[in-house]
C-alpha cells in the first residue's frame, strides 16, 4: 500500500523555492505504488501542526507545472516557527497527525533551521517506531547550509538567483549613479545577509573587470565604520562618486534590532537600516566631493522577484527536489538531498544526499580567502564560483493581458481528525 506524503517549507522564500516544491510533487506522482496522496503543510510546520493539509494531488498538473514561474512562498505558504527542544507537546502533534493520515514521508524545504526541523521530526518518529521517511530539502538565499569546505553542498537553491538579482541592480544603479554624481556622489545600498556574505559579494559578478567605484562590505569584513567612511573618500577623491554595498549584518552599532522567532535579527523590521546609518555617517562626517549620500534599501524583492530567476537555479531547485523522493523512495530516513559540483572547466553538478545530523543547523561562512586583501572586495575565485550560477538567459515568465501567471491551488483540505491544537510557543 502507497503512504501518504507532507511537504511543507519554512524560513525566507526564494525565486526558485516552489520550483523544489514541483519538483517533490511531481516525482512523487511518478511512483503511485509507493506514494499516495501529495500534501502541503499550510504554512509550514505551523500547518502540519493545526491540521492543515492543503491536498496537492487533486491540484489541476497545469497549476503544478506554473509552480516554476511562481516565487516566494504564496502556493503554499512558510512559516517561521521553530519546534525547540522543550516543545515536547509540539512534537507529540506532529506524530499524531502523520499517524492520523497515514503520513509515511515527509518532505522539509528550508535552510539551516528546517534542517533541524526535519531532523527531529526523523529521529521522534523512530523513536515511536513509526515508518516514516524524513528528507530535507536545502533551501536558502543566504547560502549557508552545509559545511564552508562545500563538500556536502556546494551551494543552495536560491542563491543563484539572488545573486542575479544583486548583478543587476548594482549595474542598473551604476547608471544611476554614473548620471547623478555631481549631487549624488555616493549610493549606498543594503543587502541581505545577517552573518555571512555571499549575498553582498554577489555585487562584484556586476563588474567583474572592476571598471566600477564599486565598494563591497559584508559581515566578515571587519572593517569599522570609520574605516569605512575613510574608503569612501578615498574613492571620491579619485573617481569623484562612489557605490557602496553593504551587508544588513554589518557591524554598525546598536539601531534598535528586532529580533524574530529564531532569535535573529529582523532588520526588515527594525527602526532603522544599516544603510542609513551608513548614509548618516558620511554625511555628516563630509564628502570628499560636492553633494550628498543617498540609500537604497532593497527588501523582500530580493527573494521574490520571479523576473529575476535564474535558469540554473530554477532547474537546479528541481532537480533536487526530484533527488529528494528519490532518496525517500529507496526507503532512507534522515538525509537532505545536496548538489555537488563538479571539477572541471565546464559547469556542471551532480545530486547526492547529507545526513540530516550534519546540515541541521549547520552553518557555512564566507571562505576567508574569498575576501580580497583591501577588505572591501572579493577575489576572482569567488567570481569564478559564483558566475556559473545566474544562468545567462532571462527566464520565461508566463503572462495574460500583461500580468504574471501564477500557480493558484484549490483550497482542498484534508479532512481533520484530530481536535484543534494551540501552538505550544503561542500559549501564554
Amino acid at each position: 500500500m502507497p503512504g501518504n506524503v507532507i511537504v511543507a517549507q519554512s524560513g525566507g522564500p526564494s525565486p526558485v523555492i516552489n520550483s523544489s516544491l514541483r519538483g517533490v510533487v511531481e516525482t512523487c506522482h511518478m511512483f503511485p505504488d509507493t506514494f499516495g496522496t501529495v500534501y502541503a503543510g499550510w504554512h509550514g510546520i505551523e500547518g502540519v501542526l493545526k491540521e492543515e493539509l492543503l491536498n496537492l494531488s487533486v491540484q489541476d498538473p497545469e497549476e503544478i507545472a506554473l509552480l516554476r514561474y511562481t516565487p516566494a512562498a504564496g502556493s503554499i505558504g512558510t512559516c517561521r516557527y521553530k519546534l525547540k527542544k522543550d516543545q515536547g507537546e509540539d512534537f507529540q502533534r506532529v506524530m499524531d497527525v502523520i499517524k492520523a493520515h497515514d503520513i509515511r514521508y515527509f518532505f522539509y524545504n528550508g535552510g539551516n533551521d528546517s534542517m533541524d526541523t526535519c531532523h527531529k521530526v526523523a529521529q521522534m518518529a523512530q523513536e515511536q517506531g513509526l515508518d516514516l521517511v524524513a528528507v530535507g530539502v536545502p533551501k536558502t538565499i543566504d547560502n549557508d547550509v552545509g559545511d564552508s569546505e562545500f563538500k556536502l553542498i556546494d551551494h543552495t537553491p536560491g542563491y543563484g538567483s539572488v545573486a542575479r538579482y544583486w548583478m543587476s541592480l548594482v549595474q542598473n544603479a551604476d547608471e544611476e549613479n554614473r548620471g547623478s554624481c555631481p549631487a549624488d556622489p555616493v549610493l549606498v545600498l543594503q543587502a541581505m545577509g545577517r552573518k555571512i556574505g555571499f549575498i553582498p559579494a554577489a555585487a562584484r559578478l556586476a563588474d567583474p573587470n572592476r571598471e566600477l567605484p564599486l565598494q563591497i562590505y559584508m559581515t566578515e569584513s571587519k572593517v569599522s565604520l570609520d574605516q569605512l567612511c575613510d574608503n569612501v573618500n578615498d574613492q571620491l577623491r579619485r573617481d569623484g562618486r562612489c557605490i557602496v554595498v553593504v551587508s544588513e549584518g554589518f557591524d554598525v552599532g546598536d539601531f534598535g534590532q528586532i529580533k524574530d522567532s529564531f532569535g535573529h535579527t529582523n532588520f526588515g523590521a527594525s527602526q532603522m537600516s544599516v544603510a542609513q546609518v551608513v548614509v548618516n555617517a558620511l554625511n555628516q562626517r563630509g564628502l570628499a566631493a560636492r553633494g550628498a549620500a543617498r540609500g537604497q534599501v532593497p527588501g523582500t524583492d530580493q527573494r521574490d522577484t520571479s523576473a529575476y530567476a535564474s535558469i540554473v537555479d530554477l532547474d537546479e531547485a528541481y532537480k533536487v527536489g526530484q533527488k529528494a523522493v528519490e532518496i525517500a523512495h529507496s526507503g532512507e530516513n534522515g538525509w537532505m538531498a545536496t548538489l555537488l559540483r563538479r571539477p572541471g572547466l565546464i559547469y556542471s553538478v551532480d545530486y547526492d544526499k547529507a545526513p540530516l545530523e550534519k546540515v541541521a543547523n549547520s552553518e557555512r561562512s564566507f571562505p576567508e580567502q574569498w575576501i580580497a586583501p583591501s577588505r572591501i572586495d572579493v577575489t576572482d575565485d569567488f567570481v569564478r564560483y559564483a558566475q556559473p550560477l545566474i544562468g545567462e538567459d532571462w527566464p520565461s515568465v508566463p503572462l495574460i493581458n500583461g500580468r504574471q501567471r501564477f500557480a493558484r491551488f484549490k483550497p482542498i483540505y484534508a479532512d481533520k481528525k484530530l481536535p484543534d491544537y494551540e501552538l505550544q510557543a503561542a500559549r501564554k
